[in-house]
């Protein structure tokens, strides 16, 4: 630890002469606190709260904390402190969940380093549980992880160094890494070598850290890039949310896995584990989890459940009893119709729904436009499944099942 802890001081003070064009105007605002309780607490309109903080602290100031204050509100959806964090629209987007954060920081013991860290998510989980050293190529990060290590009480376990993590000589202690998705400036990479680092990269780091985690988007191109490694695929209220790569130390005997939070249920196997059983449909139908679909456990949790598959090309399952688990959503089945629109709407001319809810995979349906043509004046509450079954295309009319949330109980 003494080593680690010399390196961090040496090469946070190497890079303490970095500036950042925008590091200045966040640092009056954050010296400040007084500008963003000013809009927490207004009940002015949004040009009338523009035009006092130009007049009062300048253009740029006032720009960064409407930014701020907005982002602030959306970031309810993925923090605890939502109000104390500092943060824009892209390091929102690209901070991991606090849910997410905290349940891969379970995995670390001790000191951990924390590659890429944006706006310090997960150093922050990681600082929960040991000290952390934050890296980030850009020393506005470093600074932001700072400011919210501060927010969530870690700051004195968050050591923040602004480097190129290619740079680090350090290969000690377990790592976490968020590669850069925007790094090639075209939006979100869906291709690994489009991240920064990229494919090449993030394998040297596997070889030479003694284990770890690597977050990259659940919908990358991750299939047979790690072979030696487990892919976890975390989901959130039924969101997938990430794929994260354990390797070394930290990664299962089990290559694959399926996590839903925030139950925490998971399910690891091999995908060839468990051959694909079909069936006609069955009293219910059940919405698998997308965690469990990308991970490639689909069939593995069919059979874990006793369920079977409507079709070949169909996700969802169906079975006669009642399943309660976080990784399905239940229907229970009321009628079986054409997919037609002309069927439907005689269908539903007749009967007693006034909200419906449509649910789709394979094939594709404009939601809203059949919603909006569809007769609904009744009272009840429906959901219409479009889905193939025994490879024709069928409409199904179910209703939720009580205790089938992604959000509780166990299988």
């Amino acid at each position: 630890m003494a080593r680690l802890t010399t390196l961090l001081a040496s090469v946070a003070y190497a890079m303490s002469g970095q500036n950042d064009d925008q590091l200045e105007v966040w640092k009056r605002l954050q010296a400040d606190p007084a500008i963003l309780a000013q809009l927490q607490n207004s009940a002015d309109n949004e040009f009338q709260r523009q035009k006092e903080l130009r007049q009062r602290y300048g253009e740029q100031v006032a720009r960064l904390a409407l930014t701020v204050h907005e982002h602030r509100l959306r970031a309810a959806q993925k923090f605890s402190r939502p109000q104390q964090l500092w943060l824009d629209r892209q390091s929102l987007e690209q901070a991991t969940a606090e849910v997410v954060a905290r349940h891969k920081a379970r995995r670390f013991t001790g000191f951990t380093w924390d590659f890429c860290c944006g706006i310090g998510a997960d150093a922050i989980a990681l600082g929960e549980r040991g000290d952390v050293g934050a890296v980030d190529i850009r020393m506005l990060n470093c600074l932001r992880t700072r400011w919210n290590a501060e927010a969530y009480g870690v700051a004195d376990r968050v050591h923040t160094i602004c480097a190129d993590v290619a740079d680090l000589p350090a290969r000690q202690a377990c790592l976490h890494i968020d590669p850069d998705r925007r790094a090639a400036g075209r939006g979100r990479a869906v291709r690994i070598d489009d991240y920064r680092p990229g494919l090449n990269q993030l394998r040297s780091l596997i070889k030479t850290f003694p284990g770890g985690a690597i977050k990259l988007s659940p919908a990358a191109d991750f299939a047979g890039k790690f072979p030696e490694a487990e892919m976890e695929l975390i989901s959130v209220r039924g969101e997938c949310k990430e794929a994260t790569i354990w390797f070394g130390e930290l990664a299962g005997s089990v290559h694959h896995r399926a996590t839903v939070l925030p139950s925490g249920v998971s399910i690891a196997a091999d995908p060839l584990a468990a051959w694909p059983q079909f069936s006609k449909l069955k009293r219910f139908v059940y919405d698998p989890d997308p965690a469990v679909v990308r991970s490639g456990l689909l069939d593995v949790t069919a059979e874990s459940l006793q369920l079977h598959r409507l079709d070949a090309a169909e996700e969802y399952l169906t079975g006669d009893h009642h399943v309660h688990s976080p990784l399905v959503t239940g229907f229970e089945v009321r009628d079986e119709l054409s997919h037609r629109e002309k069927q439907l709407r005689r269908y539903f001319r007749s009967a007693d729904y006034g909200q419906l809810e449509i649910k789709c995979r394979r094939i594709p349906v404009a939601v809203d436009q059949l919603r909006r043509r569809l007769p609904l004046d009744g009272s009840a509450a429906g959901v219409l499944i479009v889905a193939r079954i025994d490879g024709r295309a069928r409409a199904v009319v179910c209703q939720r099942s009580i205790g089938t949330s992604a959000d509780t109980a166990e299988p």
